[in-house]
């Protein structure tokens, strides 16, 4: 596995093609890591006390249907 650097390199040498695939293939690979850290974030309850609190907003009136 190469450097940040060496990636950066590798990257800036990419076809368009290439670099196009590459896009679609890193949005879909970050999209997934964002997602496996919200679960875990969840699943340990570091999101609890910002859920109450949209909650409690929710109940007091403080919030805006869409």
């Amino acid at each position: 596995m190469g450097t940040v650097p060496e990636i950066e390199a590798a990257v800036r040498e990419l076809s368009p093609s290439d670099l196009s695939n590459f896009r679609k293939w890193f949005q879909e690979f970050d999209a997934e890591a964002w997602d496996r850290q919200l679960e875990q974030d969840a699943q340990a309850g570091r999101l609890d006390a910002l859920a109450e609190e949209a909650l409690k907003d929710f109940r007091q009136g403080r919030s805006t249907d869409l």
